[in-house]
């Protein structure tokens, strides 16, 4: 398998834009992962809820417990600390609540932002590449054949362009129906130089 051309211009393009999908790649990861952090901070106000109602709670069920102690009344004086430190336990599970809310729209956010202009260019890029990596290794495979540049040869005359091919001379197909070398080697060579391949 063939992953880059054998020609500088053709070499030189494919490296450049390689480097600019994984630059563009990793550019919108970063953008991504910095949404989720800045939507994250949406959360702190939950954080903070969760942290006091929770300390909250946690004092008065131990308040509680203290004045429970108390002969005669302790229970009658439990029970609103009870349902105090129940009430502190909600508004810690609403600062959790918000938090989890915040935590997935950030992630939704992130993945949204990362994967659409991914997508856009990988669906773009990846089939051209694919596809040229796949000619160029059944060309490169070809070439070493012992029939090989006759074969170059023909696939230029069906593919390449009329004024490519009329540069070769005049009565190229001629040539070629003779089988005449020079004329069979310069269309081998076409179809390779497309590729960006050499001739070897």
């Amino acid at each position: 398998m063939k992953i880059y051309a054998d020609r500088f211009p053709r070499f030189l393009f494919q490296v450049v834009t390689d480097l600019l999908v994984i630059a563009w790649v990793y550019a919108w990861i970063r953008a991504a992962l910095w949404l989720q952090d800045q939507v994250q901070k949406l959360g702190v106000p939950g954080q903070k809820l969760e942290g006091a109602g929770s300390a909250l709670a946690d004092n008065l069920a131990d308040a509680g417990g203290k004045v429970g102690k108390v002969p005669l009344v302790g229970d009658q004086l439990t029970e609103p600390f009870g349902k105090a430190a129940d009430a502190a336990r909600a508004v810690a599970e609403a600062g959790q609540s918000q938090q989890d809310v915040v935590g997935n729209l950030a992630l939704a956010l992130a993945i949204i932002t990362a994967v659409v202009p991914i997508l856009f260019v990988l669906l773009l890029w990846l089939p051209l590449r694919v596809r040229w990596m796949r000619r160029a290794g059944a060309a490169s495979r070809v070439r070493k054949s012992p029939a090989g540049r006759d074969l170059l040869a023909l696939r230029a005359l069906a593919t390449q362009p009329l004024s490519k091919l009329a540069k070769l001379g005049p009565d190229v197909a001629e040539s070629w129906r003779a089988n005449d070398d020079s004329t069979v080697d310069a269309l081998a060579a076409l179809e390779l130089r497309s590729l960006g391949l050499r001739q070897r």
